[in-house]
């Protein structure tokens, strides 16, 4: 497949908003795919993952384009895994010398193209749900076994391939230890009472201001990742060494992990993420211990248990977590659920998690089996922009600019501003990590990729006229950065406009 028609489909999805044509459009790339590097560049990725070619670099190539298309896909898939392998003396000059004869190839739409992928700026709409639509309109399966089988491959390439060779390769796909899979989400309750009723037989579980976490174990190795599943084992070895002293011989467990205060309460969420070297730069591995804290068991020697209910994973867990197993009460009436979020609070976390007990594990799903109960409003929301500050400010990015996700795979969509709650230690991290993915500069405004997710507090939304979106946020906060989340877990903005009066 030529690069050309990948751009032309890149093109005709960034131009819609309608979700079917952007479906459609799409499947029909996959249809003709002729590697799987089709379906991570329509993603907006190299199929190698970000392979270090920075802003300054890749917009500073700038030969002259060439006359007519030449080059396929693949070819460009082998020239950035032949970047990203480059190493040693002169490798800048080799990389710098690689990427410009690449370029050279390209007509202009195709060096736009290339540009916007190697750098993260390729947001045309292609979004995850969308390309899984995509995969299954184009291979004819159900749309479950496809979003199945990339919970459990975690790779939308290998599932597009899968599907093109029919839906029993779809159904192949098993848990396999070490490799991860994406995590159960949990949506927001309208209150506790209102989950409780919702849910029936269920637990009622704390919900901690920590890092989302999954382990694995096979005998004695051990791995362990992020909720992004980024491989983190060599920066937590206090967990390493705690889940090789499990009992058990493989397991595969989800949870949280904080760091405590010596008293036993929460850290500040940003200490905790600074151990991932995610956030306020990072900190020596035994600097600041993590403790963990498992609400769910996926695998237990030799048993997969994602297709088993929840009380059946919880057994599971009791047996081999102990005493690291997260606090909560299975099927309290509602004084009791009450008291346990009165109880979570006053340690110091969140609100609670309300979980029902015959449910299985639905990877990569944010439904209404497992909904969260917190006393505040919270949204996690894509920083679009800043505006500079003033008076102490001054030198300083505050003014901050907020996006929520657009469901059907569009730009993200402005709902508000705020430069409240921020700590001269956050505005001093926020100026160097916004400037350092700044896409134009102004004397009152820096704009920027779409691609750090922030928690924003607040008390309500109103509607308005000032924002594409027709609603604004009411008195918003920064609690915190989330380097633990993508865009495309942002909230959306069906989830703001829910906030609505």
């Amino acid at each position: 497949m030529l690069l050309a028609e990948l751009v032309a489909t890149s093109a005709a999805v960034a131009a819609t908003r309608s979700r079917l044509a952007k479906v459609d459009a799409l499947a029909e790339s996959v249809r003709r795919m002729s590697t799987p590097a089709v379906v991570s560049f329509l993603v907006g990725l190299p199929s190698q993952g970000r392979i270090g070619a920075g802003y300054r670099t890749v917009h500073g190539i700038t030969p002259p384009p060439a006359a007519e298309p030449e080059l396929t896909v693949a070819e460009v898939d082998e020239a950035l895994g032949a970047y990203a392998a480059i190493s040693g003396k002169g490798s800048a000059q080799r990389r710098l010398d690689l990427l410009t004869g690449l370029f050279t190839r390209a007509t202009a739409p195709e060096q736009d193209f290339l540009r916007r992928l190697l750098t993260g700026e390729l947001r045309q709409g292609a979004l995850e749900g969308v390309m899984l639509d995509a995969i299954a309109r184009a291979a004819e399966v159900p749309g479950e076994v496809v979003r199945r089988a990339f919970m459990l491959s975690g790779s939308l390439p290998q599932t597009a391939v899968a599907a093109r060779a029919g839906e029993a390769a779809l159904a192949a796909f098993r848990l396999e230890v070490g490799r991860p899979v994406r995590p159960m989400l949990a949506s927001p309750a309208e209150s506790l009472p209102a989950a409780l009723a919702e849910l029936g037989e269920c637990v009622v579980e704390h919900k901690l201001d920590g890092a989302r976490i999954q382990v694995h174990r096979a005998g004695d190795e051990v791995r362990v990742f992020t909720r992004t599943l980024r491989e983190i084992t060599a920066t937590v070895p206090e967990l390493v060494d705690l889940v090789r002293g499990l009992p058990c011989t493989s397991v595969v467990l989800d949870g949280e992990t904080l760091a405590l205060t010596d008293e036993g309460k929460p850290r500040p969420f940003q200490e905790t993420m600074s151990r991932f070297g995610a956030l306020l730069g990072s900190a020596d591995p035994r600097s600041l211990l993590l403790s963990p804290f498992f609400f769910d068991c996926l695998h237990l020697n030799g048993a997969d248990l994602l297709d088993e209910p929840l009380r059946d994973r919880l057994a599971a867990l009791r047996e081999v977590a102990g005493d690291h197993v997260i606090a909560g009460v299975a099927n309290p009436d509602e004084p009791r659920a009450a008291r346990e979020l009165a109880d979570a609070l006053a340690a110091g976390h969140e609100g609670v998690v309300v979980k029902a007990l015959d449910a299985p594990y639905a990877a990569g799903r944010r439904g209404r089996a497992w909904q969260k109960v917190k006393p505040v409003h919270t949204l996690d929301l894509v920083v679009l922009g800043v505006e500079w500050g003033s008076g102490r400010r001054r030198g300083l990015l505050s003014n901050l600019w907020l996006g929520a996700r657009d469901p059907d795979g569009g730009p993200p969509i402005m709902v508000g501003k705020t430069f409240k709650g921020l700590t001269d230690e956050l505005l001093a991290w926020q100026t160097r990590e916004l400037l350092a993915i700044a896409t134009e500069r102004t004397d009152w405004l820096v704009t920027v990729r779409p691609e750090l997710v922030i928690e924003i507090e607040l008390d309500g939304v109103q509607t308005s006229t000032r924002y594409p979106g027709g609603v604004a946020l009411r008195f918003a906060r920064v609690l915190r950065y989330r380097p633990d989340k993508t865009p495309d877990e942002a909230d959306t903005i069906t989830a703001v406009r829910a906030l609505l009066p």
